[in-house]
């Protein structure tokens, strides 16, 4: 006699969140000023506006872009924001930062947008292992969402979980 094997994992009610599902797609790129200043340490205003006007800026069409200088120049505000007036037509998001700090800030973003009313009252996972690198804080940000609509929420795989939370039984 052969026993059928049952999926229990498959018919749980349990519904897993993967945030690499809502991965934002397109290139992360840095662009790093210091080469637009004189000697990499000082802003001249006038030549760094040529090479702002003089720089092609339609190549991060659709791409993430951090911005930042590696050198240890004092740069005014309005140079980043002249450098993100002229991305604004082609980036899909422009940062003053790092790229982790773009990630973030993506995650931010996508988790925002989540709506969370089919969620109410389920037995949740939020799935913690993934090919692509999602910052700790998204998870934060995703299970602080959660925890007021959810009956529980867990981490990691469905046949290995942590529990995070599970909501207080009604007192009647």
């Amino acid at each position: 006699m052969s026993k059928d094997i049952i999926n229990k994992v498959a018919s749980s009610k349990l519904i897993t969140i993967d945030l690499e599902d809502y991965y934002p797609q397109g290139n992360r790129i840095v662009i790093d000023i210091k080469e637009w200043l004189f000697e990499e340490i000082i802003l001249k205003e006038k030549e760094f506006r040529v090479s702002i006007n003089e720089h092609n800026w339609s190549q991060y069409q659709d791409d993430f872009v951090a911005l930042t200088c590696s050198s240890d120049a004092i740069i005014p505000s309005w140079a980043y924001l002249l450098i993100a007036t002229s991305l604004a037509p082609f980036a899909k998001k422009t940062i003053v930062g790092n790229l982790s700090e773009l990630e973030t800030l993506l995650f931010q973003d996508v988790i925002s947008e989540i709506s969370v009313s089919e969620y109410k009252d389920k037995l949740l996972i939020i799935k913690g292992c993934s090919e692509k690198e999602i910052p700790e804080t998204a998870y934060v940000q995703l299970v602080s969402k959660l925890v007021p609509v959810a009956k529980s929420v867990m981490y990691g795989e469905a046949c290995s979980t942590v529990p995070l939370y599970k909501a207080p039984k009604n007192q009647s």
